[in-house]
């Protein structure tokens, strides 16, 4: 799952997208952005992003610099040193395609708790002194989507339509499990 980023101006929403596209939304509003704050949508936590473009590189020590890899120590057990040791590509390849595959399965099928800590994070910076903030939460942590939808139902369009976006997840797995 790409990583995305959503700016607010107060009670407004700036933009969603990539940090390339949030920076350049940013960028134009000017002397503006100084009161801009941003989001990360996986977290819901505030962050900040440098405006002037991505850093530089930073050089690498060991492993496969181009490909970013770096050397760690696992540990596990005969069995599974001898399964991975019949795998293509050998261990390391096979452990990636792993790692790689569980990573895709996880952003596919977003845990409720991440979904539901999300929403907590970004409302408490943006709503934490609205009306009914605090029965909001605890509608959001005890998956009633209903009455998370109806406390929120007064607050600012951008606000309420954000937060209800990063608490779906946690209401939609609930309804299935």
């Amino acid at each position: 799952m790409e990583r995305t980023f959503t700016a607010f101006a107060g009670d407004i929403w700036i933009a969603t997208g990539d940090e390339a596209e949030v920076r350049e939304a940013v960028r134009a509003m000017g002397d503006d952005a100084q009161a801009v704050l941003l989001f990360d949508d996986r977290t819901g936590r505030q962050v900040d992003i440098d405006l002037r473009g991505p850093a530089e590189p930073v050089p690498r020590g060991r492993g496969r610099p181009k490909l970013g890899v770096q050397p760690r120590e696992i540990t596990l057990l005969p069995r599974q040193w001898d399964w991975l040791a019949q795998q293509p590509g050998g261990a390391s390849a096979t452990l990636r395609r792993l790692v790689d595959a569980a990573r895709k399965a996880d952003a596919e099928t977003p845990s409720p708790r991440a979904a539901k800590d999300a929403a907590y994070h970004f409302l408490t910076a943006m709503a934490g002194d609205r009306p009914h903030y605090e029965a909001a939460i605890r509608a959001l942590y005890a998956g009633d989507g209903v009455q998370f939808d109806a406390l929120c139902a007064d607050w600012p369009s951008a606000i309420r339509d954000h937060g209800r976006a990063l608490a779906a997840p946690a209401f939609d797995l609930q309804g299935a499990q």
